[in-house]
Parts: C-alpha cells; sequence; structure tokens
C-alpha cells in the first residue's frame, strides 16, 4: 500500500475492507460463455461483435477497436518492450506489457522464462538442448481490454472507465491507490506505479490512438506481430488477418470477452 498525503485517501484506506472483493468479483461475472466451448473465431468472423461490414460500406462511425497477437511471428526480440515503457513512462521493474517464452520438452514438461527488453537472442536465459524440446515459441502479453472487465466493476471511486471506444482506462486523478482493480484482474496486467502510487496498465497507448497513430509496441514490432486496428472496418489489416486465421483468447472460460485476440495459442498457455 502506498502512503498518499490526500486526508480523503487516507481516510478512505482507513476504512477499506479488503481487496479479496476483486477476487470475489470475478465469481459474479456474466457467464458469456459455456466453460466447455472454446471461444474460438472462425475465419471471416469476428469476435463476439459481429461480422465486419459488406465490402465497400467501409468503417462505421463509431470505432471498434482491436488487437491480435500472431504467436507464430514473434521472435522475443524485446523491441515492443522498450517502446511501451519510453513511450509511456514505465518505471524500471514495472511493465505494461512482457513477452514470455514457452519450451515443451518432450518429457511432457513446458518450460516458461520472461524474455528480457534486451530481446531473447544474446541473453541470460539458459539454453535448451533441441533434442529435448518439441517445440517454442513466444507469446506476448499486454491488456486484453475486455467488454466485461472485472477490474472496471471493483473500483469504488469509478477511477476505472471505459472510453467512447471501449477501451480500458485509469483516471489517474481519482484513482486513490486501494489496489483493488489490481486484484481483481485475472490476467495480472494491472499493477501499483512505484512512482506515481496509483494504478496503472497497458492502455493500448490511448493517446496515440486518437492522433490516428499505432500502438507504441506495434509500431516498434519487427515481425509484424503485433496488429491493432478497426474491427469494425473490413479493410483494416486487422479485419483482414483475422478473416483468414482462427484466432483464440486467454481464460475464455472467464467470460470476460477480451478484445485482444492470439493466433496460435496454446492450452498451456494462462
Amino acid at each position: 500500500m502506498f502512503d498518499v498525503a490526500e486526508e480523503s485517501r487516507r481516510s478512505f484506506l482507513k476504512h477499506a475492507t479488503t481487496v479479496t472483493i476483486g477476487a470475489f468479483s470475478l465469481t459474479i461475472l456474466p457467464s458469456t460463455l459455456a466453460e466447455d466451448e472454446p471461444q474460438v473465431t472462425k475465419p471471416g468472423q469476428l469476435p463476439i461483435l459481429g461480422n465486419p461490414p459488406a465490402a465497400g460500406h467501409g468503417a462505421s462511425p463509431k470505432p471498434v477497436y482491436g488487437f491480435l497477437i500472431d504467436t507464430t511471428r514473434c521472435t522475443g526480440a524485446g523491441k515492443c518492450l522498450t517502446a511501451c515503457r519510453v513511450e509511456n513512462k514505465v518505471p524500471e521493474g514495472q511493465s505494461r506489457t512482457w513477452v514470455e517464452r514457452y519450451a515443451h520438452l518432450k518429457d511432457g514438461s513446458v518450460k516458461v522464462d520472461l524474455v528480457p527488453e534486451t530481446g531473447y537472442a544474446g541473453s541470460e536465459i539458459p539454453p535448451l538442448d533441441a533434442d529435448d524440446v518439441l517445440r517454442a515459441y513466444f507469446v506476448p502479453k499486454l491488456c486484453n481490454q475486455c467488454v466485461e472487465a472485472p477490474c472496471n466493476q471493483v473500483c469504488p471511486v469509478h477511477a476505472s472507465i471505459k472510453s467512447p471506444e471501449g477501451i480500458e482506462l485509469i483516471d489517474t486523478d481519482r484513482c486513490i491507490g486501494c489496489g483493488y482493480c489490481v486484484q481483481a484482474c485475472p490476467y495480472g496486467i494491472r499493477f501499483m506505479n512505484q512512482d506515481t502510487g496509483v494504478a496503472d496498465k497497458c492502455n493500448w497507448c490511448y493517446h496515440r490512438i486518437m492522433r490516428n497513430e499505432q500502438p507504441a509496441c506495434v509500431e516498434a514490432c519487427p515481425t509484424g506481430a503485433r496488429v491493432f486496428g478497426r474491427l469494425d472496418d473490413p479493410e483494416s489489416e486487422l479485419a483482414k488477418r483475422l478473416a483468414t486465421v482462427p484466432t483464440e483468447v486467454l481464460k475464455q472460460h472467464l467470460g470476460t470477452i477480451p478484445l485482444t485476440r492470439y493466433i496460435g495459442l496454446c492450452d498451456e498457455v494462462t
């Protein structure tokens, strides 16, 4: 818990109950998907939001944004991580996005390593014997921008808000640093910013989106593994990519309806 100067914050924290309310909120989320029914979109379908407009109609007046991670393209270069830190002034030791390397071994085990900002190549991650590895791949993690966001549901002062474009944001002027939303996020995305003392997370570089720019991590990715765009525009690169291959989401059984989707996501990834 962070020390806060304002009397109102001290008063609230003094009488706060427990952060377990965040975990409790997950039990009351709407059940939008059967637990045994994988949330996988077929080529040509957009997740949850329906099919795109017919070709030639263009984008709808109100944008609907989405994010796609292609694990088959990610090489663990780490450039996306540095770009995010610089763009959003993220403190050292904390991150809005990160990359994990998954290695499936022949003995049935799965080894997971955190890729440093300097990238996997030349890192201190212990090398694996190629004869012991069945397959290996990299999985970038970032805010899933859930339609039914549990972090939004538990904030006692309404500092967790949804933009008109459907992107989850944090009002840092209103946030009191209670940490409820951090506990409520089932993906471990939110954190308490050690410099500001309030909640922080990936917001898809909302300030850049409003300038019609790409998120910093997308712009920095050298392989096109990160794709951002409008779900409602059939001419966007995102819509075209989604129309060609099936996609998955993390922890689909929770029914949070993430707008961040993955290509090549394995069951072992959580």
